[in-house]
């Protein structure tokens, strides 16, 4: 089945909401570097009820009435980021978590690097918030929205993380 998209105006950038067999499957930014989620052909889709749920739920959040996304996602990469991106998914609204934490949780504490690339590829921001991943020091750190994108998503949800690291 095709890949279905939808574009939704934001506080942070314009974003690509795209579905597939009823499922989201990527929240892609307005400056996307090429190839850091890779899919299909898009074809747009401003009727499809997927997407309008998306943009109603995230709509919500950043209006500061949701703190927690109820929609069936579609994650499309290797079993490893799968892995990554479903630890997203526990990491409380309002809270952050490292590179190294994340890592530990999955099973392999020295897959540090491995994690943040994988994390860096989440192919459904906001939603799987790879956003509240941050630096061991607790500095920010690459986020394919932007940092300034990352420092907005972290103060909407009140967690104190307002620092950028270079």
């Amino acid at each position: 089945m095709p890949y279905e998209y939808t574009l939704m105006a934001s506080p942070v950038g314009q974003l690509t909401l795209v579905a597939r067999d009823g499922k989201l499957s990527a929240i892609l930014w307005e400056k996307e570097r090429a190839n850091r989620v890779r899919l299909g052909q898009l074809y747009e889709a401003n009727d499809n009820s997927v997407l309008l749920e998306t943009k109603r739920q995230l709509n919500e959040y950043f209006a500061g009435t949701r703190n927690h996304f109820a929609l069936e996602l579609d994650f499309v990469g290797t079993e490893f980021q799968k892995q990554v991106w479903q630890a997203l998914l526990t990491i409380p609204f309002g809270e952050t978590r490292s590179y190294s934490q994340i890592a530990t949780q999955i099973g392999n504490p020295k897959a540090v690097r491995a994690v943040g690339a994988a994390n860096g590829r989440n192919p459904i921001s906001i939603i799987a918030p790879c956003h509240r991943v941050i630096g061991a020091s607790g500095g920010l750190t690459g986020f394919a929205g932007g940092l300034e994108a990352k420092q907005f998503l972290l103060a909407l949800e009140g967690t104190g993380q307002a620092e950028l690291a270079f």
